[in-house]
């Protein structure tokens, strides 16, 4: 059982490290990459994505990205050193595809929850980091993105 796996797992190298050096991203190479262009906000590219392809309700009440039905990943660092730390919102079956294109990207999974404790369908939250090459991250939380949506049935 999953239980058993708890502390035999290595961090990956990216989680050993400190923080990268503020440094120049390009922002549009890694919008490129992930299919979506992001926010630029000091130091940090941003890339938000609302969940439009679900039909969430809370109690009756329609969720949307505004209230929190999003995924997303936040850059920071160079071209060469970055680090991405995001947030994935995705349905139970999305859950171990969308772990396994992250974790196979390098990103490590930071944790797996709810944020929403009545909504239907169930959505969890998947948190990740990683850092290395921007385009390396992008191309991984894209890969994560990819997973998202795939036969959608609710």
């Amino acid at each position: 059982p999953a239980l058993d796996l708890i502390g035999q797992a290595k961090p990956t190298e990216t989680t050993t490290n400190a923080t990268p050096k503020q440094g120049r991203l390009d922002s549009d190479r890694i919008a490129k990459i992930v299919g979506h262009a992001g926010e630029q906000n000091g130091p940090v590219y941003k890339i938000t994505l609302g969940r439009d392809d679900l039909d969430v309700k809370e109690m009756g009440a329609t969720i949307n990205a505004r209230m929190g039905l999003n995924t997303w990943a936040a850059f920071v660092g160079s071209n060469d050193d970055a680090a991405v730390a995001g947030d994935v919102a995705m349905l139970e079956t999305e859950v171990t595809p969308t772990l396994k294109a992250l974790r196979s990207h390098g990103l490590d999974v930071v944790a797996i929850h709810h944020h929403m404790t009545n909504s239907r369908p169930v959505i969890i939250f998947l948190h990740y980091w990683g850092r290395g090459p921007a385009e390396k991250l992008a191309t991984g939380f894209k890969a994560g993105l990819d997973e998202l949506g795939k036969g959608n049935k609710q």
